[in-house]
């Protein structure tokens, strides 16, 4: 009775508006209102479509990309596993849905860490896309950058720079040349160069991504803060340690400001940052009051180093 009662009360309007505002919060990186407009839209979309329907694995799969970026991985994994039962049962396996929650649990299992379970789903992404979509779909593009960057940290870098170089190519062709795919792909042909070596064509990439990345997106993104932290990485091989730390003080205040305490990105940044203040007393820090919180006062990281290399 209570779910007939919901499904006159509530209609498709209200997933939609939920799930489109999960999705514009998470894009601002806004996390905790997209998760509350995510869960939401789930218990409305099971109420009026049903919990196997395409509404609701739309949702799942929406909320799941949520999680990696706030680092809940092991729930991100759950919500794209299931969303992929579902996909699978009844679409079967050539189907574009299919082929993008390969792609996400790929992504995830990249960001978390595991190289070797997130390469052969990746792959999966690919074979699906390019027999559905044709070699030169931005989609497809998009399948090979993400199976590229596994394989950077696979360290297969002549694979990984070939599948770069082609969606580039492709991004640019069909997207145009100051879309957001570039912006991505520019930073991860970066981090490639930063790998094997080369750090002045890391550097240009880097800041190449950075320029279209403040164009396209708020400062305070997420995203933005990755490249600020790629860079402040490579001043540091440069021994450009004031570089370097301004550099690590923007993108921890962003982190700091958008993820939880918890997130490896905040936890590998705030580090960093400290290990160079440590290593170098001379660098400037923030002063109070400047940049944001617990970026402008890394002392107690520092502190917690000490007593590490003292044990």
């Amino acid at each position: 009775m209570l779910q007939f009662l919901r499904r006159r009360t509530v209609g498709g309007w209200h997933v939609r508006v939920h799930a489109r505002l999960g999705n514009l919060y998470r894009f601002l990186g806004r996390y905790p209102e997209a998760d509350a407009m995510f869960r939401q839209a789930l218990d409305f979309s099971i109420a009026v479509h049903g919990d196997t329907a395409a509404e609701t694995r739309a949702i799942l799969n929406d909320w799941a990309v949520l999680h990696k970026y706030q680092g809940r991985f092991a729930d991100g994994a759950r919500l794209y596993r299931h969303a992929l039962k579902l996909a699978t049962a009844a679409l079967g396996e050539e189907n574009d849905e299919v082929a993008t929650l390969y792609h996400n649990l790929g992504g995830l299992e990249h960001a978390r860490g595991r190289y070797a379970e997130a390469e052969p789903l990746a792959r999966k992404s690919v074979e699906i896309r390019t027999r559905l979509c044709g070699a030169g779909h931005p989609e497809v593009a998009a399948d090979a950058a993400a199976l590229a960057a596994i394989l950077v940290e696979l360290k297969r870098y002549d694979e990984a720079r070939r599948l770069y170089t082609r969606a580039l190519g492709t991004f640019r062709k069909v997207c145009g040349p100051e879309h957001y795919e570039v912006a991505v792909t520019l930073n991860n042909l970066g981090a490639l160069a930063y790998a094997t070596g080369r750090l002045t064509s890391a550097e240009r990439y880097y800041k190449r991504s950075l320029a279209l990345k403040e164009k396209l997106l708020d400062p305070a993104h997420v995203d933005v803060a990755l490249t600020l932290n790629n860079l402040a990485v490579l001043h540091k091989s440069k021994r450009a340690w004031n570089t370097a730390a301004e550099l690590y003080r923007r993108a921890l205040a962003v982190f700091e400001s958008a993820l939880p305490a918890s997130h490896p990105k905040v936890i590998t940044c705030r580090e960093n940052y400290a290990q160079l203040c440590l290593a170098h007393p001379c660098v400037p820090r923030a002063t109070a009051g400047a940049e944001a919180g617990r970026a402008a006062r890394p002392e107690r990281v520092i502190e917690r180093l000490r007593h590490r290399s003292a044990a």
